[in-house]
């Protein structure tokens, strides 16, 4: 078998081009796979939530330890809108009620609405949308 290096090369191109990980390619009987490890534990390109600052919503502050905690019931994804460029379901200081939706987490292709565990008016989202979230991970704050 010989191996195509322009195939590879191309390959290679298109994972830089579109920024992702792996890419596979299949014809016939020829399958060729190309992968990048980007991981780095002392990269300076991969972002930090707590030191993003470009969604205004979530106050990166430690001071607020105090409030009702509402946590994510499953691991998954967390959304603050039902899709994307709608209105999201709750704002810094927007009061809520019991059972009121307070964001989504995504599961195997399931959005499981999140419901408020008590009245309050949100003090933290302690998430940036689309992050991974853990079972039992503060979600937000209420007070």
């Amino acid at each position: 078998m010989k191996i195509n290096k322009k195939i590879i090369k191309e390959l290679s191109d298109y994972l830089e081009e579109f920024n992702l990980t792996e890419l596979e390619y299949t014809e016939k009987d020829t399958k060729v796979k190309v992968s990048k490890n980007n991981f780095s534990i002392n990269s300076q390109n991969i972002p930090s939530p707590k030191n993003d600052t470009s969604n205004s919503n979530i106050d990166s502050s430690e001071k607020i330890k105090t409030g009702i905690e509402v946590k994510s019931p499953i691991i998954g994804t967390a959304y603050h809108a039902p899709e994307p460029g709608a209105k999201k379901f709750v704002e810094i200081g927007k009061k809520i009620k019991k059972g009121d939706t307070v964001m989504i987490v995504e599961a195997m292709k399931t959005m499981n609405h999140v419901p408020s565990t008590a009245d309050g008016i949100v003090k933290k989202i302690c998430v940036e949308d689309g992050q991974p979230v853990e079972f039992g991970q503060n979600l937000l704050i209420l007070d």
